[in-house]
């Protein structure tokens, strides 16, 4: 399951609104754009995602996460670690799916070992990477920070380059894609000015990890369907106080994501300059 925009996957698949009092239900008759964006379905007078983290525990000190895996019959929360659910919804949920979906193997055995190789730098340098740039508090922890995001994400597009693709390990969509996908599709929506990760961006930096990503969101609905850029920027532009005090919510990119068959003018302009300097080569 992806969130809409890290906007908050719930325990049946609501979305959850940010706010300064942490992951908030839609209110009734509220319109708020992207599916299953309404109240608590099974607590009515829940508010906020802070209400059950306070019902499993009164004196509750931490943050109010999602995803939250929530079990509705015994009243707990699961987990709120994506990387441990992710996987137990491999197996965990089989006897209540179609056989369609019992099918889909995000981890396949010959794979599994260059998939935790892949997640553990994945994770570190790019999904926590920019958050490491963005909440910096130092010019010298920013820039650390900010160099090795870019050096893995070198590192990402290296290897799409060199993969037969369409996917990160080829032919069939695997973990490694589902991880990667949550930073790459918010990167020039909002990472690039609100994070300050500005160093390059996807769509003109990237020519791999651009085709692979719109690959994603334009031909998988899983992606598509599952991405809400107006959550995205809502979320980061109106909850980081210290990074944004007045909330103002940029208008750009625009598109958020480019068309399968289109680039950026300086992209256009180098694609056509190298076909008329070396006619042969495509």
């Amino acid at each position: 399951m992806l969130d809409k925009g890290r906007s908050g996957s719930f325990f049946d698949g609501s979305i959850l609104i940010p706010t300064l009092q942490g992951w908030r239900f839609a209110e009734k008759g509220e319109n708020v754009p992207g599916e299953n964006t309404r109240p608590d379905p099974l607590n009515p007078e829940h508010t906020h995602l802070r209400d059950i983290y306070f019902e499993q525990n009164p004196d509750y000190e931490g943050r109010f996460t999602v995803p939250t895996l929530y079990d509705k019959k015994q009243k707990k929360i699961v987990n709120n670690e994506s990387s441990e659910i992710i996987r137990m919804f491999y197996k965990a949920f089989d006897s209540q799916l179609p056989d369609t979906y019992k099918q889909i193997d995000l981890l396949p055995k010959d794979l599994q070992k260059d998939i935790d190789e892949s997640n553990d730098w994945t994770y570190n340098d790019i999904n926590n990477g920019v958050y490491k740039s963005g909440f910096a508090t130092t010019q010298e922890a920013y820039e650390k920070a900010c160099k090795t995001l870019f050096a893995s994400l070198d590192r990402a597009e290296e290897h799409l380059a060199k993969n037969a693709g369409p996917y990160y390990y080829g032919a069939h969509i695997t973990e490694a894609d589902v991880r990667l996908y949550t930073t790459i599709i918010r990167f020039d929506a909002i990472y690039v000015q609100h994070f300050k990760t500005n160093l390059r961006d996807i769509r003109s930096g990237y020519p791999s990890l651009h085709k692979w990503v719109r690959e994603l969101y334009w031909k998988v609905p899983a992606f598509g369907e599952t991405t809400e850029f107006e959550h995205i920027k809502c979320h980061y532009s109106k909850s980081h106080k210290q990074i944004n005090p007045f909330s103002i919510t940029p208008l750009g990119p625009e598109p958020p994501i480019l068309p399968l068959d289109e680039e950026v003018p300086a992209v256009e302009r180098g694609v056509k300059a190298a076909k008329e300097n070396w006619p042969g080569e495509s």
